[in-house]
C-alpha cells in the first residue's frame, strides 16, 4: 500500500531534489502537527534527507522549541507571517537542516487570534534566504491541514529550484 500522506503531493520529487543536491529538511508545525514531516517521510530514501520536525502546537512551544522570540508572538501572534518565518529559521538552526519549514494556521472549527478559519502562514527558510507567504486554504480541517502541506512541499520545491545548488 502507498503511504495515504504522500497521494496528491509532490513529495516524491522534493525527496529526489534534495537528495541530488545532498541538502537536508527540518520543519516546524503548528497546524499540521507534523503532517509535514510524516509525509516527506513517507517517500522511500527519505532517511537521507529529512532531518526532523518540531511539533509546536502550543504557542509557548513556538518559543521553546523553535526559538520564535517571545516579543513577535506577543506582539504579532502565533497565526503571523512573522511567526511562519521564525518557525522555519528555527527548524534549521535546531535541527542542523539546510532547508526549514514553519507552518502556522488556523485549520478551525473557529477563528483564532482573530484570524479565519483557513488562514495559514508558510514559512520557508533556506540557503537563499527566509520567506513567508499567506495561504487561503478552504474546507474542514483535513482539507486545511492537507492543503497547507501539498503547498508546503510544492512551495519548498519552487524555492529549491530558484536556489543556486550546493
Amino acid at each position: 500500500m502507498t503511504d495515504p500522506l504522500v497521494a496528491g503531493t509532490e513529495a516524491a520529487d522534493l525527496v529526489s531534489a534534495l537528495t541530488s543536491r545532498g541538502q537536508t529538511v527540518a520543519t516546524a508545525e503548528s497546524l499540521t502537527a507534523g503532517l509535514l514531516a510524516a509525509t516527506i517521510a513517507g517517500i522511500p530514501g527519505a532517511s537521507l534527507v529529512l532531518r526532523g520536525g518540531l511539533v509546536v502546537y502550543a504557542t509557548d512551544l513556538k518559543a521553546g522549541l523553535a526559538g520564535v522570540d517571545p516579543g513577535v508572538l506577543a506582539s504579532d501572534g502565533p497565526v503571523a507571517a512573522s511567526t511562519a518565518r521564525a518557525l522555519a529559521v528555527g527548524a534549521v538552526a535546531r535541527c542542523g537542516a539546510d532547508w526549514g519549514v514553519g507552518l502556522t494556521g488556523v485549520a478551525g472549527p473557529d477563528p483564532q487570534d482573530g484570524q479565519p478559519v483557513g488562514t495559514v502562514y508558510l514559512g520557508i527558510a533556506g540557503p537563499d534566504g527566509v520567506s513567508a507567504e499567506r495561504l487561503e486554504l478552504a474546507g474542514d480541517r483535513w482539507a486545511i491541514r492537507s492543503g497547507a502541506v501539498r503547498s508546503a512541499v510544492s512551495a519548498l520545491l519552487v524555492h529549491m529550484r530558484a536556489a543556486p545548488a550546493g
